[in-house]
């Protein structure tokens, strides 16, 4: 996933950045739009880090968003058993 899908579906992904940065609020959210350079102006903000930090933590969690759809896509096509 690249930034350009972030944003198509921040819709979706914002749940997932609020799991992982529970100091941003609705409104950050609603104002981040999937947006890269104001999410680490955000979380420069709420978590009181540098810049830097805060650009590595994002890619950090590209990353993972990036194995989750990695690891999701072929569950997908499996059968629930109960």
């Amino acid at each position: 996933m690249n930034w350009e899908q972030i944003a198509g579906n921040w819709g979706q992904v914002r749940g997932k950045a609020k799991q992982q940065w529970g100091k941003l609020t609705d409104s950050d959210l609603d104002q981040i739009e999937g947006k890269r350079d104001v999410l680490i102006s955000r979380l420069q903000q709420r978590y009181g880090i540098p810049r830097d930090e805060a650009l590595n933590k994002v890619e950090e969690w590209l990353a993972t968003l990036n194995q989750g759809a990695q690891t999701t896509q072929p569950a997908a096509h499996q059968t629930a058993k109960g």
